[in-house]
């Protein structure tokens, strides 16, 4: 049997046991675009998401032992994920109230992208412009989330797991993952209005 041909967790569960390189890249391999761009959009930046699934494999190998039997290992993997991004994000958080006078990646990429507007004789700038401003409000307003709604929206919204396979990965029963994400619609529609009214 190839190692394409296994299971995540029978590759997991013979890496263990053997140590074989191969069948680790395999798993590498199955993950590296579906979570690199989990990351990403977690994220929010391209450099830290490829620092964070550097992490997570890294934890994927240190912690092989650790991992049950008669779980899954695609939940598994997504809960590593999650606690590298949060880890990632309490870091930035960090960085910026240290030093508030410089200005983060992901602000000098929307500098960039509104120079990119300007320039651009592609579209009518004034309408490249107000979306790339409600682009900016609703990012805002999705990092202004507390980091519980935050995950949940992430994983649900923008991966497309079911509220089960959420549920599994933050280690919280299914309810709580429909509460914390109703929640964080209700949050990001609050600030949504109140940002459309604004600008009426």
């Amino acid at each position: 049997m190839t190692p394409s041909d296994r299971t995540d967790e029978q590759l997991l569960a013979t890496y263990r046991r053997t140590g074989d390189r191969g069948l680790f890249a395999e798993l590498v391999h199955r993950y590296e675009r579906e979570l690199y761009n989990f990351l990403r959009r977690y994220l929010g930046d391209a450099t830290l998401a490829e620092d964070a699934f550097q992490a997570t494999f890294l934890q994927v190998h240190l912690k092989c032992e650790q991992f049950d039997e008669g779980r899954r290992f695609r939940p598994w993997l997504y809960a590593i994920a999650t606690n590298q991004a949060i880890d990632a994000r309490r870091r930035v958080r960090r960085q910026r109230m240290v030093s508030l006078d410089r200005s983060s990646p992901a602000e000098q990429d929307d500098v960039l992208r509104l120079v990119q507007v300007l320039e651009s004789s592609e579209e009518d700038p004034s309408e490249r412009i107000e979306r790339h401003e409600r682009n900016a409000q609703v990012n805002e307003a999705l990092a202004s989330l507390p980091e519980s709604m935050f995950s949940v929206v992430q994983l649900v919204y923008f991966q497309g797991l079911k509220y089960r396979e959420a549920a599994e990965i933050l280690e919280v029963p299914v309810g709580t993952v429909k509460s914390r994400l109703n929640s964080a619609i209700g949050k990001l529609t609050d600030v949504w209005n109140a940002n459309h009214i604004e600008t009426r």
